[in-house]
């Protein structure tokens, strides 16, 4: 787990050496233990190291294979790796390293392009190759690992964050008016290759990139995911049996490839508790657990102790537990967005940074919940979907959607109005030949799309601030296939996650399993009052704002006049989305580039 970056100056004049140090610097949370760089002429690789496997030396990167003809900078964990690393030393490869980052090196020097089918993980990375010319790019499947990038006239530049591409200089920060329409539409989510920024692009998830010296640039998918039932039919208890083992399987994974302990995230939902479950399952003893709570509002709890403190206790883990006063989250509120490298509008985005925090003094590895909802169907919009007539984007759009499209041209300035680009988006998606229900094709774009830039990219960024890696069993790839076939009638009973309920009876107490569906409480960041307000309307009506006129000052106007009256279809606060984005802006972009 690290922060990674390079690039390729197509004109042939060497790397600025200033522009290397301050990506470097950009993504040097993700990575505290190490760093190095490669540099030669017009191309360079550089490496932030958080050292989970093979923690000598010899796990340093960038790391150039024993022919030295390759070149790799590598963020993620490839949990086959050593059953690769045994394959390819019987092919006569040789190592110089128990690291995972040498496995890829030489499935490439073996495969090329397509090695990327056989490796099972979470994965950012790019390999130059220094007799070719050229330059390999991959992300994994689920998108688990980020990996940016900016394509310019003369240069190419990647990285795992915004922030060290923008530090490059040479980004055209100007907003792009169709991701900003899929950003309020989808709670922050701009699917892959989009961002916010014009000039600023991110390789989408299951896809390699491969780049020449000239600047052509070939993008690939790799792998698709089939929403389709098996050809021999199988009973309930057989898939649930199936799940059951394909989850075990992906837990002990995790576990194992690691040379560091790993502990857990327990927010005292149903997700990260069996995960805790399914480690007591695979032999683990004296588990390290991990929860955070907030103060209450008259209207919400501000934690899920009650639940977390039963799980806990039945495991005999090594349970820590922080209680974080608002007083702290508002203070800590910049550092969490400066990390954001995307605007997040999930209330549990701070949370997890100040979670983090405290969770990296004790492990560098935690596994956690993330996933689940989207595989196995946990959310209360999925049963309202799944009742809806009509078309798919009308089944669809009226259970998800942030704002309407009117809406959204009421909120945002003229000069970003655009078509209905989210439903064209969302319409296109569902029409998939990979699924046999409108479901199945729901579940199936919200584990290839939606998850990947909402509580997946906010874990991510939150937890490797504080150089913790985070590990997500349920997005595991064999898991998800497994689960996509199943029918979606199964996960929809007991109002979601029905497969997971059934696996989690009589492992689980049952208070756990038939609570209401819960969020990662954050209630002062929903229920706007008081310091959180004043923060709100000082950022949306500060100069900086008021000079961008990113919004209609009329729609604002009326989200300050009643924050506590509009509320998103996910029960989202309408005006910290507004002030959560303006505010991110502000962040990450220097005055003139703010107002460009």
């Amino acid at each position: 787990m690290c922060g990674i970056f390079g690039g390729v100056d197509f004109t042939g004049q060497s790397i600025d050496r200033g522009i290397i140090q301050k990506m470097s610097e950009a993504v040097a949370r993700r990575g505290p233990d190490d760093q190095g760089e490669m540099i030669e002429g017009p191309v360079f690789l550089g490496h932030r190291r958080l050292a989970i496997i093979d923690l000598s030396e010899h796990g340093h990167q960038p790391m150039t294979d024993v022919s030295g003809r390759l070149t790799i900078v590598f963020n993620g964990t490839i949990y086959n790796y050593p059953e690769l690393r045994l394959q390819l030393i019987q092919l006569g490869y040789n190592f110089h390293s128990h690291s995972d980052t040498e496995v890829i090196l030489n499935a490439y020097a073996h495969w090329g392009a397509s090695c990327v089918n056989r490796l099972h993980g979470m994965f950012a990375f790019a390999i130059w190759d220094h007799q070719a010319n050229q330059m390999f790019l991959a992300r994994d499947r689920m998108g688990i690992k980020p990996l940016y990038y900016v394509m310019t006239t003369n240069a190419f530049y990647f990285a795992s964050n915004i922030q060290a591409l923008l530090s490059t200089g040479k980004v055209d920060t100007s907003l792009d008016a169709t991701s900003l329409h899929h950003l309020f539409s989808l709670h922050a989510v701009i699917p892959a290759p989009g961002t916010l920024f014009k000039g600023i692009r991110k390789c989408p998830p299951a896809h390699t990139m491969m780049l020449n010296q000239r600047g052509d640039c070939e993008i690939k998918r790799y792998w698709n995911l089939s929403a389709r039932r098996p050809e021999q039919p199988l009973s309930d208890s057989e898939w649930t049996e199936a799940i059951h083992q394909a989850l075990l399987d992906a837990v002990k994974k995790r576990l194992t490839i690691a040379d560091v302990p790993v502990g857990v995230l327990l927010s005292g939902g149903l997700d990260s508790s069996l995960l805790v479950a399914m480690l007591a399952e695979a032999g683990v003893k004296d588990i390290k657990t991990f929860s955070i709570g907030f103060e209450d509002q008259p209207e919400e709890k501000g934690n899920e102790f009650e639940y977390s403190d039963p799980v806990a206790e039945r495991y005999q883990t090594d349970h820590h537990k922080y209680l974080i006063p608002n007083s702290e989250v508002l203070a800590r509120l910049p550092e969490a967005v400066a990390n954001m490298a995307e605007p997040m509008f999930g209330q549990d985005a701070v949370a997890f940074y100040l979670l983090s925090e405290q969770v990296a003094k004790s492990v560098k590895v935690v596994q956690s919940g993330q996933g689940a909802d989207e595989v196995f169907a946990g959310y209360f919009w999925y049963p309202r979907m799944m009742a809806s007539p009509g078309k798919p984007i009308e089944r669809f759009a009226p259970h998800y959607f942030d704002r309407d499209h009117n809406e959204y041209l009421q909120m945002i300035a003229s000069k970003y109005h655009v078509e209905d680009v989210t439903s064209s988006l969302v319409a296109s998606e569902l029409e998939t030949e990979h699924a046999d229900t409108f479901m199945d094709a729901v579940l199936r774009f919200d584990v290839m799309s939606l998850v990947v830039d909402d509580p997946v990219k906010r874990v991510d960024n939150m937890t490797m601030a504080w150089g913790l890696e985070a590990r997500v069993p349920f997005l595991d790839q064999h898991l998800v296939e497994v689960a996509a076939q199943c029918p979606p009638e199964l996960k929809l009973l007991h109002q979601g996650k029905g497969v997971l309920k059934q696996i989690a009876r009589g492992r689980l107490p049952d208070k756990v399993i038939d609570r209401p569906k819960g969020y990662f409480p954050m209630p002062a960041l929903k229920y706007v009052r008081g310091a959180f307000y004043e923060f709100m309307a000082d950022t949306l009506n500060s100069q900086a704002s008021l000079e961008r006129g990113l919004f209609s000052r009329v729609y604002i106007d009326q989200l300050l006049a009643e924050p506590e009256h509009y509320f998103t279809r996910l029960n989202g606060s309408k005006l910290w989305h507004c002030a959560l984005l303006e505010y991110w802006l502000q962040t990450q972009l220097s005055p003139m580039e703010s107002l460009h």
